[in-house]
């Protein structure tokens, strides 16, 4: 399990149905996916979607500051790996493209180990293989008042007991509260709503609105300002009794700590870009002596093997992004998914996808 080489793949797969989120136009999802090679044979494979660019700064930064760090160190010390490099890249910054270099080698590690281990990732973890709980993400704002009830009440007809709707970036507060209003109304009291405002208020807005919207029984509110606004999520948390939850854009446990100190979050939803499966599961033990739950963001696949390993998993986030990748994609059944009983995190991309669909900048 020596570390002999890392290699990366840039791809830029066009979506089956492009999101509508209406604040940037994507078209094609850009991966970057890295392999681990070992002296036992054995490959690890992890990989990224940074959603806005950056593939070529991350993949040069993995080459130029991490690999060196890597090659000849024994696989199986992923904590230390891990340490050794977050502290090697203390100079460029706590956060950004270092942390994402760094997530991907992190992900590919734990895949190698599990294989190394003959175990999936749960197992190895100590959790089980029982179906979890997944919410239909995916009513986007550009389709429209209409377009995402219609698409609430599709994942509905498919068993899901939960949807998260858009608002801001376009819409009117008027106009996201009657949204809110008349999501609730097609969907019947028995179906939970998440909402997430991709960081598109100042918290004044965000208080306004989650004051309007209280009654409306909403699971969580999702990223109302901007991430770095630590302070103006506290004010929005003391405000109004909807719940908040946030994450996704914050990195590593550093980030976490005040959302958790401070209690102001029912759900954290940290994404495995920013600090790997390493950090999510330091986050998830830290937020489950808060009683706070963890609900990551996207990366479904990669993070069924966390939810199911951890006490305070709540939910799976289903964006329907990816399962045309993959040569095993997993596809949540009545509103849950179940991790793959596969050696490592068990996910394999389609030998085509490498021929095909070479990177190309937009």
């Amino acid at each position: 399990m020596i570390i002999t080489d890392i290699k990366t793949t840039l791809l830029s797969v066009p979506f089956e149905d492009p999101p509508k989120i209406g604040f940037v136009a994507m078209q094609k999802i850009d991966l970057l996916i890295l392999e681990i090679e070992t002296s036992s044979g054995l490959v690890g494979m992890g990989y990224l979607h940074p959603i806005i660019g950056g593939m070529q700064t991350i993949e040069m930064c993995i080459h130029e500051m991490l690999k060196p760090l890597l090659i000849g160190k024994n696989a199986e010390n992923i904590e230390a790996l891990w340490q050794e490099m977050w502290k090697a890249t203390f100079i460029h910054g706590r956060m950004g493209i270092t942390v994402m270099g760094l997530s991907a080698i992190d992900i590919a590690l734990w895949d190698l180990l599990g294989k190394f281990k003959k175990q999936p990732l749960w197992k190895l973890w100590g959790g089980s293989d029982k179906p979890l709980p997944v919410y239909g993400s995916g009513c986007y704002r550009g389709l429209g008042h209409d377009g995402m009830i219609e698409k609430a009440k599709r994942f509905v007809s498919e068993g899901y007991t939960a949807i998260k709707m858009q608002v801001a970036w376009g819409f009117t507060h008027d106009e996201d509260v009657t949204n809110v209003r008349d999501m609730r109304e097609e969907l019947g009291d028995n179906i939970k709503i998440m909402i997430d405002v991709n960081q598109g208020w100042t918290p004044e807005e965000a208080i306004k609105f989650g004051k309007a919207i209280d009654k409306y029984n909403i699971e969580f509110l999702e990223e109302p300002v901007i991430a770095d606004d630590f302070e103006g999520y506290k004010k929005i948390a003391h405000a109004i009794n909807t719940p908040i939850a946030t994450g996704e854009n914050h990195f590593t446990h550093h980030d976490m700590k005040f959302f958790i100190e401070n209690n102001i979050v029912s759900n954290l939803q940290p994404d495995l870009m920013r600090g790997g499966y390493t950090e999510l599961k330091v986050i998830a033990e830290m937020a489950n002596r808060k009683n706070i739950n963890i609900a990551p963001h996207l990366f479904m696949e990669l993070n069924t093997h966390l939810n199911a390993s951890i006490p305070n998993a709540a939910w799976l986030e289903h964006m329907g992004w990816y399962n045309h990748l993959w040569e095993n994609p997993i596809i949540p059944k009545n509103g849950n998914a179940q991790p793959p009983n596969i050696p490592g995190h068990g996910l394999k991309f389609k030998s085509e996808l490498f021929k095909e669909y070479p990177y190309t900048k937009i």
